[in-house]
């Protein structure tokens, strides 16, 4: 058995073999499926890219609309869910409210113990569908809003801008959140997705997983990226400061700023690249350019004076906000797209499952440490 010692982070380190999602950091390359995130973005919906993260290929016509089909009729919770969300203290995050009503779906899903392939997927339909109307519907309770039905003749986007807005979204807003959904579906190992393939290879269920994936992005060294971004540009417009000079006085404090450079990326990571083009779209559309406007001169400085690029997290924080989306749900809706990727992730992993048991470089005292008795301690 091979002990050789990892970098610290397992940086570099392939832990497992997968079909899903390929990534060259070097060439600036995100795939799934082998294929490539621009065209996808361009081409594709969010609900035929997860046909083919969880079925390893394009859906044709039929497929697609059975696919649909199956999705839009899961959009339903259960009334226990629904009491638990009007139950939460009022100081409860949405990603709090999220990782527990995750677990609490799993009692109420009669395929719970079921991890065959295809219960995995009847039961990954209906997290797709469930984490989204979640979210939506915390948010409009948390507001005293009332409550909007699910309209199953919308698209995956456009309804869950429907829930959480309550009026029915326009073309541009439904592509632009669609495109978002269909950027941050998957990513390889990543935090989470390696969080639920550790959970789904003790053979534990879906549910299980991925309450444990949406533990890990909470944290926020995965999650919360964009969130501070969007917190940064709040400074800087509240303060009416130049956002160069606000960012250089960051540096001179030796403080991050947030959404730049990648931990697999050493060019722009080709999800910015969409991001960007739709903040600047929605901004248009909208009338109002000015948090598009504050992220370019920030960006463009940091790339100068740093060599930075902007990564996946910079510019969705001002595209999350042009379209109306408060900044502590931009992290449960990065769960709403990543569901995709986990669920693809959890099935291959129980299809050809071996237990994920690494070992730990040892740095502790010299074996054999003697016992001290109590009494000469």
């Amino acid at each position: 058995m091979s002990t050789a010692v990892a970098p610290k982070g397992l940086e570099g380190i392939v832990a497992t073999t997968s079909a899903i999602c390929w990534i060259d950091g070097d060439a600036g390359v995100l795939s799934y499926r082998g294929i490539d995130i621009h065209e996808l973005a361009q081409l594709s919906t969010f609900e035929e890219t997860t046909y083919l993260l969880w079925f390893g290929k394009l859906p044709n016509a039929a497929e697609l609309a059975e696919f649909i089909k199956h999705l839009s009729a899961a959009r339903e919770l259960n009334p226990k869910i629904v009491d638990f969300l009007r139950g939460v203290p009022a100081d409860a995050t949405p990603m709090q409210v999220l990782r527990t009503a995750v677990s609490l779906l799993s009692i109420y899903d009669a395929d719970e113990a079921d991890c065959t392939h295809d219960a995995n997927v009847r039961k990954s339909f209906r997290l797709t569908a469930q984490i989204p109307m979640i979210v939506a519907l915390f948010d409009r309770i948390r507001k005293r809003k009332p409550p909007v039905e699910a309209d199953r003749s919308l698209s995956h986007a456009a309804n869950f801008l429907w829930m959480l807005n309550g009026e029915k979204p326009s073309d541009t807003a439904t592509r632009a959140f669609d495109i978002a959904l269909i950027l941050h579906a998957d990513h390889e190992l990543n935090a989470s997705t390696f969080a639920a393939r550790v959970i789904a290879a003790t053979l534990a269920d879906i549910h299980s997983a991925i309450t444990g994936a949406i533990g890990a992005l909470k944290g926020p060294l995965h999650g919360g990226a964009n969130e501070a971004t969007m917190r940064l540009l709040y400074a800087i417009d509240k303060a009416g400061a130049d956002p160069v000079e606000y960012v250089k006085q960051m540096f001179a404090e030796k403080k991050k700023i947030s959404g730049f450079g990648h931990r697999v990326y050493h060019t722009e990571d080709p999800r910015a690249t969409h991001l960007r083009r739709m903040s600047e779209e929605l901004g248009k559309a909208a009338g109002n350019t000015k948090w598009f406007d504050l992220s370019r001169k920030i960006e463009l400085f940091v790339k100068q004076e740093k060599k930075l690029n902007a990564n996946v997290d910079f510019y969705s924080a001002s595209t999350y906000t042009t379209l109306g989306i408060d900044i502590d749900l931009f992290t449960p809706i990065f769960a709403i797209s990543r569901i995709s990727g986990w669920a693809a992730h959890v099935i291959e992993q129980h299809d050809d499952n071996r237990l994920i048991r690494p070992r730990a470089d040892y740095t502790g005292p010299a074996y054999p440490a003697s016992y001290t008795s109590i009494e000469k301690r």
